[in-house]
């Protein structure tokens, strides 16, 4: 199931909500709404990590998010510290919150890796390439580079003691990205999915989204596009969803999770594979006839031994278990052998021709691949076999 993280920003300087929450007793309302709208944990910030925000001192960013993590932790609300300051993880996480979300992911506070190791919490690791948004923004393929870098990242926190499995990758989208290199990464996101640790998603009300409006468009008109990123997130395989609209993007996963259910009850459909088409083989059929170039042959006759390769969709045959929607094999071997068997020629390539416009000739047959074996053919060295292999096809 994918997480739903509600974004608190008790900033006054957010991107989306700025100011709207620097008030304690309205931050936590906020909180405890999102939560009985189906948030499964609250991500509190106290520094804006939008384009050109101006660097928060410590000591004011505890004073914003202390209170509310104490808050939210006696009424026993799951909560994320949203924080590039390994002293403002270390003061949360003894308030209560129990994951580290860290935009830089241990690059901006070379101590973050060794305390979130210390703490023993869950650690969101951001794709990041420092503060300046504008900056490293060029990619030849978004998704590689993210998710190399991702791995690097993830090797330096290990390496500095933090736990593999409490690590959670996050690809960063808007974070020195444009806007293409966003759709590219949401496009691709099963790749960074494949790295194998829990990825989340933070792509609520981010200005890509807003490029598909109008212009001025008010920013909760992006929430219908960010409850499609979480979508499309989950999707993928996402194990987690930062988003500000926690009900639309609740019900949307609900939706997903209820077709979801129901495609296990489905029966099993089989689907064809790949360039191995369905058919029906004929093995060794035997007609006695009088080809060849010799008055011998065409006096005493010999026997022929047929192969027959029939291309056929047998798909709808076997759902309704009809004989009438596939090739009556039976009657195919009649056919094949009466046209081996009847007017002489001099050359099987002649006859492997004839076999084969007749087995076109049956309903259903897309391709078909003849040999005709002779094994008495007149050769005066000893061998096991002669034949001529034809492939034909309806034109």
């Amino acid at each position: 199931m994918t997480r739903i993280l509600g974004v608190l920003n008790v900033t006054p300087d957010s991107f989306s909500d700025g100011g709207r929450f620097v008030d304690v007793d309205d931050a936590i309302a906020h909180a405890r709404s999102m939560r009985l709208e189906g948030a499964d944990v609250v991500d509190v910030g106290g520094e804006s990590t939008r384009p050109g925000a101006t660097p928060v001192a410590a000591a004011d960013e505890l004073a914003r998010i202390l209170p509310v993590v104490e808050g939210l932790a006696r009424d026993d609300v799951a909560v994320s510290i949203d924080t590039m300051h390994a002293d403002t993880a270390r003061a949360a996480v003894e308030a209560g919150a129990t994951i580290v979300n860290d935009v830089s992911g241990g690059l901006a506070d070379a101590r973050m890796a060794s305390v979130v190791a210390e703490l023993g919490v869950t650690y969101v690791v951001m794709h990041w390439r420092g503060h300046d948004l504008s900056r490293g923004t060029t990619y030849r393929d978004v998704v590689a580079e993210v998710r190399d870098e991702l791995s690097a990242r993830v090797d330096a926190v290990v390496a500095a003691g933090v736990d593999a499995t409490r690590i959670v990758l996050d690809p960063g989208l808007g974070f020195s990205k444009g806007a293409d290199d966003n759709w590219r990464l949401l496009a691709g996101l099963d790749r960074i999915v494949d790295l194998g640790l829990p990825v989340l998603v933070g792509g609520s009300r981010k200005r890509f989204l807003g490029a598909l409006l109008p212009e001025g468009a008010p920013m909760e008109h992006r929430d219908p596009g960010s409850a499609a990123v979480s979508l499309l997130a989950a999707q993928a395989g996402a194990w987690g969803v930062r988003v500000h609209d926690v009900a639309a993007t609740r019900r949307v996963l609900d939706v997903l999770g209820a077709v979801d259910g129901a495609a296990a009850t489905l029966p099993t459909v089989l689907a064809p594979v790949a360039g191995e088409p369905d058919r029906i083989a004929l093995r060794g059929l035997v007609a006695f006839a009088h080809h060849g170039v010799f008055d011998h042959e065409r006096r005493d006759g010999q026997r022929f031994v047929v192969d027959l390769d029939a291309t056929v969709d047998l798909r709808a045959a076997a759902r309704g278990d009809e004989l009438a929607r596939t090739v009556h094999y039976g009657e195919l071997a009649d056919a094949v052998v009466a046209a081996v068997e009847r007017d002489p020629v001099d050359l099987i390539e002649t006859v492997a021709e004839r076999v084969a416009a007749v087995a076109l000739g049956f309903a259903g047959v897309d391709r078909v691949r003849v040999t005709i074996h002779k094994p008495q053919a007149p050769i005066a060295v000893p061998f096991d076999d002669v034949a001529v292999v034809i492939e034909r096809r309806r034109a």
